[in-house]
């Protein structure tokens, strides 16, 4: 079952676009540009709030070990 984390190697602030895009299986670039977008059309608000919700609710991804 697929869950949904922070990303741990493709963040910028949070990982959150990160963490979708892998989700989706899309580019996380594109998922920043999909959120600067939205972002621009709803005076910006709605995505912040949205953003600091995500990035408190949505767990870190869990460290990988290393294979030895």
């Amino acid at each position: 079952m697929k869950r949904l984390y922070l990303s741990a190697t493709d963040r910028k602030i949070a990982g959150l676009c990160g963490g979708i895009g892998e989700y989706f299986d899309v580019d996380p670039t594109i998922v920043r540009l999909l959120v600067i977008i939205i972002g621009i059309a709803t005076v910006f608000f709605p995505i912040f709030l949205g953003y600091i919700l995500g990035w408190i609710i949505i767990p870190r991804a869990p460290l990988q070990q290393p294979s030895t």
